[in-house]
């Protein structure tokens, strides 16, 4: 297979270039994603999520994860029980809500790798800043879904791609992190691929219902 004919880490439509050789469009869900050679290496990984040395007593670190916050206080209340995958090395949304009174769990494969939490049924999980890092969104995104209890909600945070970004300058996509980049009809596709009865776009906001 040629460069050029690498699936889409999404929905494995072949994809087509979009910017030098190191980012591809697919077709079909419209997510530009880097190929697999692109990809970081999990020291590579792991040294750059300890770069960020973020502290979930920094009011401005909290104030960036309040739209999930917030969304999660209007929908739920602390009787029910959330995780929060892919917290990072500081789970600053489980600290926010956990101020609360909020039952909330936290995952990440890096920091707090608990692969019972995974095993588990949530009301809702928070995913702040998390979905553009997924080597394979498909299988996260299906095992997410799983994971909801009916009338449950998934909440990402990240932003989409618009025909109105330059891209080349993006600070987004000169995260070597980053891997997978959404647009808005990549969430719709999302949310018909894997089930979801709604997705709503608020700003960097993401609400998949179950």
């Amino acid at each position: 297979m040629t460069r050029l004919e690498t699936p889409c880490l999404l929905c494995t439509s072949p994809g087509t270039p979009f910017f030098e050789d190191s980012w591809l469009q697919c077709p079909s869900c419209a997510g530009l994603f880097r190929p697999p050679h692109r990809f970081p290496s999990p020291d590579e990984e792991r040294a750059r999520y300890e770069e960020h040395n973020n502290d979930v007593h920094d009011e401005r670190y909290q104030a960036f994860v309040s739209p999930i916050a917030d969304q999660v206080q209007r929908d739920f209340s602390p009787a029910h029980e959330g995780l929060d995958f892919g917290s990072g090395i500081a789970p600053i949304v489980q600290h926010v809500l956990a101020k609360d009174g909020y039952n909330i769990a936290a995952f990440d494969p890096f920091f707090n790798d608990k692969p019972a939490l995974l095993e588990k049924k949530y009301d809702f999980i928070t995913c702040c800043e998390v979905i553009e890092h997924l080597h394979d969104p498909a299988r996260e995104f299906a095992r997410l879904k799983d994971m909801l209890h009916p009338g449950g909600k998934l909440y990402c945070m990240t932003m989409l791609h618009h025909d109105g970004i330059d891209f080349k300058n993006w600070h987004y996509r000169r995260d070597d992190t980053h891997v997978f980049i959404y647009q808005r009809s990549t969430i719709e596709w999302i949310a018909e691929r894997f089930g979801f009865s709604r997705a709503e776009i608020k700003g960097r906001l993401i609400v998949f219902d179950r």
